[in-house]
């Protein structure tokens, strides 16, 4: 196993490459204010974040990311264009898995550039590769803005689409809104009694729990009102469960999808920006003929991310986590922007595990 002065000279190395290529070193803090942070993150980093307080400066947590402080600094700045790197520690919980490291050093770089976000997505991606290689990994893509597009466009209730894209990063739950929302199952007995348009809500005894009288109620109206919207149509069912099954190389995923946008056409937007990443990822010397694109790809990843995604993992290794991940996340630079906003998509590695891989290679 590498030493952990060989993991910061890798990382260092790996930092001036990223300096070398036009960006900038920034630092963020190892012990950032939580709460603003725990509200980006998704659930599953939220529920690993070592969060600790002060009498001074309340909640705060050890970093379990680099990309939301850099956002946070780059917005308050303004939303220009700049491309970063940086290099540190990272800390995640680890519950079930003793062997995951809780403490690990990431090596990132972050591209904010709104002139052409395909050729962003393919810099960041060929940079993070060549860093990589000299190591038998395999790279696996998606892009969550194409699930996310068939959303949006489905012929139901705006309450129904904010319940799946909330849960998109949560594959079973997404699935079981699906059938619920398409009448694949019924309601439970005790959902159907309390959905009868004339069940009462009791008016007497105490009123127990942390939601008062009105939340009860709106909450009952709304169930009322779901259960009595007509349901997702089998059609429609059916396209998003042949668009979730894409697993090709990038060319053939993408006919496969142009076949789909015949039923789904909200997603024919998301897939002319996947048609221009693949045409900026060829000219950057990527194979995308045998680039391997999976439409359910990062759908377990930071919920931050809302379009291109990608990770690189030891072939020989499946015991290992990913040697590198990155994506895309827009929305991100929209809300913490305040009224501004800018394309921004980046990637991190791992060079302990790097380091690991080569040792095992020698």
């Amino acid at each position: 196993m590498p030493t952990r002065g060989e993991v910061l000279a890798r990382a260092a190395e790996l930092r001036a490459e990223f300096v070398a290529a036009g960006a900038a070193v920034v630092e963020t803090p190892i012990l950032p204010p939580a709460e603003l942070l725990l509200d980006l993150y998704g659930e599953d980093i939220r529920a690993r974040a070592y969060v600790t307080s002060d009498a001074l400066r309340g909640e705060q947590m050890l970093r379990p990311d680099f990309t939301v402080p850099v956002v946070q600094m780059h917005m308050a700045g303004g939303a220009e264009p700049a491309r970063y790197t940086y290099a540190g520690e990272v800390f995640r919980r680890q519950e079930h898995d003793p062997d995951r490291a809780n403490e690990y050093v990431q090596v990132g770089y972050e591209v904010f550039d709104r002139a052409d976000p395909a050729a962003a997505d393919a810099e960041v991606f060929a940079r993070i590769a060549a860093a990589l290689s000299g190591l038998h990994l395999r790279a696996a893509t998606g892009d969550i803005g194409i699930l996310m597009a068939a959303v949006r466009g489905l012929r139901t209730t705006e309450r129904r689409k904010a319940a799946l894209m909330r849960h998109i990063w949560r594959p079973r739950r997404f699935r079981a809104l699906l059938d619920r929302f398409g009448g694949r199952v019924a309601p439970p007995p005790a959902r159907l009694a309390l959905l009868a348009a004339d069940a009462p809500l009791a008016t007497t005894g105490p009123e127990i729990g942390l939601r008062g009288r009105a939340e009860v109620e709106a909450r009952i109206a709304a169930l009322r009102e779901d259960a009595a919207a007509p349901p997702v149509s089998a059609h429609e069912l059916d396209a998003l469960e042949a668009l979730l099954a894409v697993r090709e190389t990038l060319p053939f995923a993408l006919e496969q999808l142009k076949d789909i946008a015949v039923d789904l056409p909200d997603i024919a937007p998301a897939l002319r920006r996947l048609e221009a990443r693949i045409a900026a990822l060829a000219a950057r010397g990527v194979d995308v003929e045998r680039l391997d694109f999976e439409a359910s790809y990062g759908r377990t990843s930071m919920e931050y991310y809302d379009g291109f995604v990608f990770g690189f993992y030891a072939a020989d290794r499946p015991d290992l986590p990913p040697i590198a991940t990155g994506g895309r996340y827009d929305a991100l630079t929209r809300r913490l922007g305040r009224g501004a906003e800018i394309p921004a998509v980046g990637g991190v590695l791992r060079p302990g595990l790097m380091l690991e891989l080569a040792e095992a290679g020698r």
